[in-house]
Parts: C-alpha cells; structure tokens; sequence
C-alpha cells in the first residue's frame, strides 16, 4: 500500500514536536473547508437512497448527469483498469502515485507535460491529473478535447482526475462527460475540504459507469456523507466566494516562495509546488520550526499546501526567512 500525504505523527515523533503544535502544510485539502451542519439524525439511521436529491445537485454542479457517486476518487481508481483495455498506458512524470500503481503490469509510461502531445498516437489510455498533482500541470480545454478525440478514434481512451479542478472550472472536462472513451474524476476532498466524508464522482458513458456501479455495489456513500454533499454542492455563494479567497491566497504563497528563495513556483489554486536540489534540507529546516511540507525525490522538489490563518502565514514566512542565508 502506498504512503500518502506528510505522516504529520511520524513527523511530531521524530522530531519531538507535539501534533497541536505542528502548522501542517502537507496536503492539498482547502483550509478553510465547507461548514458541514448538523446532520440529521434520519442520515445515520437508514441505508442510503439513492433517490435524495444527491445526483441532482451533483448534475448542476458538473454540468452534467452522466455520472456515478462514489466514495472518493480512490475505489474508481483501483478499479478502472478492470473495465478500460489498453496496454499502453501515458501517464505524467511526476504525478499522483495511485495512479500509476492501479495501472500496473500494462506498458507503462510517464512522461514530462511537454512530450505528452508526441505520444498520444502511441499509447492506449491516456491518464492525466489535471491540474497535475505535483506539478501543477495543466493543459488547454481545447488541447484535451483534441487528445480525447484522437484516442477515441482508434479505441483509445483519455482519464482525466480532476481533484484540483474546481477553484477553475472553466477549464473542466466535466460538460464532456458521456461522449465515448472519456472518464472524469471529480470529488469533494479537496476544494470543499471534505477530505473525510470520502465523497466523489466518476463522469463516464453509461455503459461503463453501469459495469463501475456492479463492481463496487450498493450504498458505496454514507448516508451522512450524501447530505453534506448535497448541500455543499448546492451552496454556490460559498463556491464563489472560496474561488476568489483561494485565487488570492494561492499568489500570496508563490510569492512568499520566491521571496523564500525557493524558485519559481507552480500549481493551482490550492497547493505550490517549487523545485529544489536540497529539498530534503529545506524539508528538514522547516520542520525542526514545527512546519510540515511534502518532499518528492524524482524530481528534488517541495509542495506546500496553503496555511490555514494569519498566523500559520506569519509563521511561514519568519521559517523561510531563516532559510534564506541557507538556500
């Protein structure tokens, strides 16, 4: 099983912080997450319906109703590759390590952003994190669109995870969802901060989600988790508002890194990521500061996700000023 995030307990641990302590800076998951109200008591008492108003709202959201509920983009990922053919399978170099590790024992191979066009004539199934985790990648709407066409020509398929998506939905797939050979991932953990309530959806033909549905069965949400989803899906004064809060907040980091002395950073809006010889080092000194970052090895780099307040923020930039002299 692989290991995700920063392992903020292993981190108080080792370097004999406590976790209360600790400004975690590890994960891509909004701060500032959606209110979840009180939720009734009929939720935790009955199985799920699927008959709650859950993929309407999710309909209007996306832009489209061909699409599954599922909990989180983890189960679908696990089990696409079940149900897409293909032997050769692109994916982007660094990227979501799930990814690559579902798709294992097909010709896979990864690729830097700018190599991808060149191999679209050559690969099976296309999969893109997008905007990449990492790396903050992206690609053009338009660019996609033209891929997906050219895969589905021949029977190829494009897979787009969308988990960083929704601070810019202009340049979402979603409203592509249902034509042939196309799956989009979406979910509520990271934009809406609801990592735990494990709630996503897979945008895909009908076939495909039908055969998805009959392998990961019945009641996959909560019933719990179908409510708070419902109405966080619902509440486009808060989604507004988050997009323009986190626009801002996302320059104000890039610049505390360049300020750093860290590089030139990338990334949506929710997470920066910077390249870095000494990336174990940096890691390091901040973290003997209470401040856990995540470090990637192939390439040496950093990514920060955004504090959640303005003394997480002061707190940044006094550690990274100490870091200065040292970079």
């Amino acid at each position: 099983m692989l290991e995700h995030g920063g392992r903020l307990r292993r981190a108080a641990q080792q370097y004999g912080i406590p976790l209360a302590d600790w400004l975690d800076l590890s994960t891509g998951i909004n701060p500032h997450a959606w209110p979840v109200p009180p939720v009734p008591g009929a939720a935790w008492h009955r199985l799920p319906e699927d008959d709650d108003g859950l993929e309407g709202a999710a309909a209007a959201y996306y832009g489209t109703d061909q699409l599954l509920p599922v909990a989180g983009s983890q189960p679908a990922i696990q089990a696409l590759p079940a149900l897409i053919p293909g032997e050769r399978v692109t994916v982007l170099a660094p990227t979501y390590a799930e990814h690559p590790h579902a798709w294992r024992g097909r010709r896979l191979r990864a690729l830097a952003a700018d190599a991808v066009d060149a191999a679209i004539d050559d690969t099976d199934v296309l999969l893109l994190v997008h905007p990449n985790n990492p790396s903050g990648a992206r690609f053009a709407r338009e660019k996609l669109l033209d891929w997906h066409a050219r895969l589905a020509a021949r029977g190829g398929w494009l897979v787009v995870d969308e988990a960083f998506i929704d601070a810019a939905p202009a340049e979402s797939l979603a409203s592509a969802a249902g034509r042939p050979n196309l799956v989009v991932l979406r979910s509520l953990g990271k934009f809406f901060g609801l990592a735990g309530a494990r709630v996503g959806f897979v945008l895909a033909p009908a076939e495909l989600r039908a055969r998805l549905a009959d392998l990961l069965g019945p009641w996959t949400l909560s019933g719990p988790a179908r409510h708070v989803a419902r109405a966080a899906l619902t509440d486009r004064g808060w989604q507004d508002a988050m997009r323009a809060r986190l626009e801002g907040e996302a320059a104000r980091l890039a610049a505390l890194l360049r300020h750093g002395g860290l590089g030139e950073p990338a990334g949506p809006a929710l997470f920066q990521w910077v390249r870095h010889a000494d990336a174990p080092t940096v890691q390091d000194h901040l973290a003997r500061a209470g401040i856990l970052v995540r470090r990637f090895d192939a390439p040496a780099s950093l990514r920060f996700g955004l504090p959640p307040d303005e003394t997480g923020w002061e707190r940044l930039a006094a550690a990274l000023d100490t870091l200065r002299p040292r970079a």
